[in-house]
């Protein structure tokens, strides 16, 4: 996905990109109230996306001439013209947010979207829609139905009702599906007004990803960790990630790194420590 995302920027370098990725707001924007601003936009937008097709050309030229001295001013070059590239494209999206109900109108959901339905032909953009979906179905099911057994067999069967019958329980998970699919459905509402949703799926996941395989880690490789000390770490864990997410400026993917080193380490401590103190069973 990442290294879709490299090469999908790469190709808007030196291809004409839209001002705005989402058609219904652009189309909109050239036929409102707003029509003469963003048409002056729409004119600045594409000066400034020459000026980096051959800055761009340039770098390209200077990393492959005999003499690269020339390297670090392309490389300044480019940068100077990607930002005011994306100055442009900001304005254009302040002007949908003033003139419109959208006010978290945010344009980078759009790309990948867009780029499917107007460079990729149409029988490959059919194939790709479905293929699209048919994941995304299979992993919201697969999802769902683990939440709903988790929390009727964890929770409800165990909290609430130990001797019910099968029929009872399916009707409860039913249930516990419906209303996990209705969280689900108000999470993913409010992180698309986030930004980036890769980088917003990571920076939730990594909460999870890095501390869950830390816990693996301590079951396979080392047999003398204790399930007290497993849990401590996990905990440990999730709470380095916060931490990472909240005062420093790493990279997200870094986060899944540190919840995994952070369990490992504090999970060996405290099943070191756990097995240190633990009473000796009498002779």
């Amino acid at each position: 996905m990442l290294v879709l995302g490299v090469l999908v920027f790469v190709f808007y370098v030196f291809n004409p990109p839209p001002m705005l990725f989402s058609t219904v707001h652009s189309e909109r924007m050239r036929s409102g109230r707003s029509a003469p601003a963003y048409t002056a936009l729409q004119t600045e937008f594409d000066a400034a996306f020459a000026a980096r097709r051959d800055a761009a050309a340039g770098l390209v030229a200077a990393r492959h001439a005999v003499d690269p001295a020339g390297l670090p001013a392309a490389k300044t070059a480019l940068q100077q013209r990607e930002a005011a590239l994306q100055s442009v494209r900001g304005r254009a999206a302040d002007l949908v947010r003033e003139n419109s109900d959208d006010r978290r109108f945010s344009d980078i959901n759009y790309i990948i979207p867009n780029f499917i339905l107007t460079q990729l032909p149409v029988g490959l953009v059919g194939l790709l829609i479905l293929a699209i979906m048919m994941a995304a179905t299979d992993t919201i099911a697969g999802e769902l139905n683990s939440l709903s057994t988790a929390t009727v067999i964890d929770f409800y069967k165990r909290r609430f009702r130990p001797a019910a019958t099968d029929a009872h329980y399916l009707q409860v998970s039913k249930i516990a599906t419906g209303i996990w699919g209705l969280f689900a459905c108000a999470v993913a509402v409010w992180a698309a007004a986030l930004g980036s949703l890769i980088e917003v799926v990571n920076r939730f996941g990594s909460f999870f990803y890095g501390s869950i395989l830390g816990v693996f880690i301590l079951a396979v490789a080392f047999p003398r960790a204790t399930g007290n000390g497993a849990f401590v770490g996990l905990c440990a864990g999730m709470a380095s990630v916060a931490w990472a997410a909240s005062f420093t400026r790493l990279a997200f993917l870094w986060h899944n790194v540190i919840g995994a080193v952070v369990v490992v380490i504090v999970g060996m401590i405290v099943s070191l420590v756990e097995r240190t103190f633990r009473p000796r069973p009498a002779a």
